[in-house]
């Protein structure tokens, strides 16, 4: 079965699974959509047909008469000789379900494939040969991944009311849904499969080709220079007499350099061009709408909608934005959460919503843009919300804050909390959600992709899910500066903006360099302070000023001068260097020029504790001794301004001397730049998290043996394991503020503080 000709049939056999898979979901959700309108049932039974086809080649009867059976029943659909009901389009989907299943199916567990799945396959062809039921039971909770319908219909999903979740529902015949397409989408788009690591390369070729492309121009200006040369030669003989067999000589030397200049110039014209063409086609080879990671989306909200009894409109826009293939694989799971938690949490059952003067139906909404150089997916829903104070209080029940901390956190740390693993405001545990688990994967995935999460919620008005990704992970679009005579390159979706002012617009106030923008005050540091550069800092009638920072403030960063902006293909550092303070990565210039790319967010940092304290950090790390404070020093890692402050205040009333790093890449940097007697670190935090920046510092000589204490909410045994085994000496939670716990640990691990 495997091999003919050089190919695999059976992976060959997946791949149309996968396809027509996809057009069965589709054709599926539309025909139930418009029980009247058959148009869809042709695509419908092709796409069974194909299936059974391919089935027949691999040997797979019970695929064959599967699909056959399906076939029958959409005949008699088409003929009207059956009606469509919401029942069989049930049964059609289940057998979808079957069928799509093969996809994860190695040939070799194609026997226990089998023998699993006989019997509902069984099932399944008695019951699309009997007359069609009017309605079926509510399907179970669908699978985190389902199978992927076409990617770009959006599914209004009206679904009767129902019992609670936790009982069989026998719901009525839901009211007729409508699939409408929210964006016009290419249907003959052909894909091929394309080995991750050979993209990769061709990817870093094109790059290189690009670069080397441009530097053609140099030896143009070179042959040039030669003309004129040569015309300096023969003005001179020309001057000194007539020696004719030089000047024609010379002449004929002229013209061939002038003929070669030419063809040499069309020739880096042309390498220019198609290295760029090359270039950009290989970036748009990675590149695929986002509607990819959406296809089974409408499936979905269809299903958990139906188990639970509401009535939802779906509906997705921003289809064909396109987003790395690499971050596009990853979304499904984190969106396929934040729905069905939208979906169980957020949207109300249609009595209630009728008691809250809303209609019936709730609104899902699924949008993606692209924001300020950022992928942004948005999930929004116009449900009940999520009251504030009802994780108040579970914060305060689970013991992860004393009641006092929890009364004064404000609402935006309060729906951070819902991203703690096994938190959830739930009031009971369904198929679908309530044990916290979800909103823990989609932080995680977010923060290995280098993104975020946020949630905006209004009590009675609905809830805000909002992701924000970068677009790609291999090219940046970035700003060129030029600080201490040094070429930096600085992403472009990092930057507010840059200004070019007066130098004397540039104020000094309480010995910080300060200026004003859009009524604002902006604090500067210099780019070679900031970076340990030597030189002296830019002198001239004008500044240069990077700004960065949002919605926490902007800050500024003086530099030498704006290079322009550049298309880089993102190198990582090398291993051996270890985390560089201040830089993320590096990269090519157009000349072949290395360029580092710098990490904006740790300057950020530094930059702002600059401002406020007076000291930044540098490229340079001090040397490390032991020994030094008169008070141990001890270093509080915490990305929650609140926990961090609570930390901070019971350690200064012992006796120790305390400093405190806002996230793991700004602990890293401390470290490195000083003397600390101890760590105490959270687990989640950005950029670096906790398990992480322990393993760096076992990693390091320098910080082998120094006492490390992780304090988290999260209080799973596997949890506790996980940072135990990175090397931390202790592990607690942050209920332990509430006893001694906390202290005598520090005690413990670095003894009473010093007087």
């Amino acid at each position: 079965m495997s091999g003919f000709g050089g190919l695999d049939l059976f992976e060959l056999f997946r791949g149309e699974v996968e396809v027509h898979g996809q057009a069965l979901n589709a054709g599926l959700l539309a025909l139930e959509a418009h029980p009247d309108d058959a148009t869809p049932v042709t695509a419908i039974m092709r796409a069974a047909h194909s299936i059974k086809g391919a089935g027949r080649v691999v040997g797979l009867e019970s695929v064959v008469s599967l699909a056959h059976a399906m076939e029958d029943a959409l005949v008699r659909i088409q003929k009207g000789v059956e009606r469509c009901t919401s029942g069989r389009v049930q049964q059609l989907l289940q057998g979808t379900d079957v069928l799509t299943s093969l996809q994860s199916v190695r040939e070799p567990d194609v026997p226990a494939w089998n023998a699993d799945h006989a019997a509902a396959i069984n099932e399944l062809i008695t019951a699309l040969s009997a007359p069609a039921p009017a309605s079926a039971a509510a399907p179970a909770a669908p699978p985190v991944s389902t199978p992927a319908p076409e990617p770009a219909t959006t599914l209004p999903v009206h679904q009767p009311e129902s019992t609670p979740a936790a009982e069989p529902l026998s719901p009525a015949p839901s009211t007729p849904a409508q699939v409408r397409h929210a964006e016009p989408v290419s249907t003959e788009v052909r894909t091929v499969r394309v080995n991750a690591d050979n993209l990769d390369r061709m990817m870093r070729l094109a790059g290189e080709s690009m670069v080397e492309g441009r530097r053609f121009p140099q030896v143009q200006r070179g042959l040039r220079q030669i003309r004129a040369q040569l015309r300096a030669l023969r003005a001179s003989v020309d001057a000194s007499g007539d020696p004719s067999a030089m000047n024609r000589e010379v002449a004929a030397l002229d013209r061939a350099v002038t003929g070669l200049a030419g063809m040499l110039e069309s020739a880096f014209r042309r390498t220019e061009e198609v290295g760029e063409r090359l270039y950009h086609e290989v970036i748009g080879s990675r590149m695929r709408p986002f509607g990819d990671a959406t296809a089974g989306f409408p499936r979905l909200v269809r299903d958990v909608s139906r188990m639970l009894g509401r009535q939802v409109r779906f509906e997705m826009e921003g289809l064909q934005t396109p987003v790395d293939r690499d971050i596009l694989a990853r979304l499904d799971a984190p969106l396929n959460h934040i729905l069905r938690n939208a979906i169980d949490h957020g949207v109300e059952s249609p009595s209630d919503r009728r008691a809250a003067g809303k209609g019936e139906t709730a609104m899902l909404r699924l949008e993606a843009r692209h924001h300020a150089g950022m992928l942004e997916v948005r999930v929004r829903d116009d449900g009940r919300g999520i009251d504030p104070e009802r994780i108040r209080a579970k914060v305060i029940e689970r013991r992860l804050q004393s009641a006092d901390v929890a009364e004064g956190l404000a609402r935006a740390e309060l729906l951070e909390f819902l991203f703690l693993p096994g938190f959830s405001t739930a009031g009971s545990v369904t198929e679908v959600s309530g044990r916290g688990v979800g909103l823990d994967v989609v932080h995680q995935t977010m923060r290995e992709l280098g993104g975020s999460v946020r949630v905006e919620s209004e009590p009675g008005r609905g809830t805000t899910f909002v992701l924000s990704l970068p677009i790609t992970l291999s090219v940046i679009r970035a700003a060129l500066m030029q600080v201490s005579g040094e070429r930096l390159a600085f992403p472009l979706a990092r930057i507010d903006r840059i200004e070019r002012i007066a130098s004397a617009d540039l104020r000094r106030t309480e010995g910080r360099l300060a200026f004003d923008l859009d009524g604002e005050s902006i604090g500067v540091l210099h780019g070679s302070s900031l970076l340990e550069l030597p030189g002296d800092p830019p002198a001239g009638t004008h500044a240069s000023i990077l700004v960065i920072g949002g919605e926490a403030g902007r800050t500024g960063i003086l530099v030498d001068g704006f290079l322009g902006e550049r298309d880089l293909v993102v190198r990582p550092l090398d291993a051996r260097l270890g985390r560089v303070p201040h830089v993320a990565a590096s990269a090519l210039d157009e000349d072949g020029v290395p360029l580092l790319v710098m990490d904006v967010e740790d300057m950020l940092v530094s930059i702002r504790r600059g401002l406020a304290e007076g000291r930044i950090r540098g490229m340079a790390a001090t040397a490390f001794t032991r020994g030094g404070p008169v008070r141990r020093r001890i270093l509080i890692a915490e990305d929650s301004i609140t926990v961090r402050e609570v930390e901070r205040q019971m350690l200064l009333r012992a006796g120790y001397h305390v400093e405190v790093a806002v996230d793991g890449v700004d602990a890293w940097n401390q470290l490195c730049a000083g003397a600390f007697d101890m760590l105490v670190t959270d687990l989640d935090m950005p950029r670096m998290n906790g398990i992480e920046l322990v393993r760096a510092l076992r990693r390091d000589p320098r910080f082998e043996r120094l006492p490390v204490a992780i304090v988290s909410y999260k209080d799973r045994p596997e949890d506790r394991e996980a940072g135990l085994h990175a090397g931390a000496n202790a592990y607690l939670t942050k209920g332990s503020f509430q006893d001694r716990t906390f202290l005598d640990t520090i005690i413990d691990l670095v003894g009473e503080p010093v007087p």
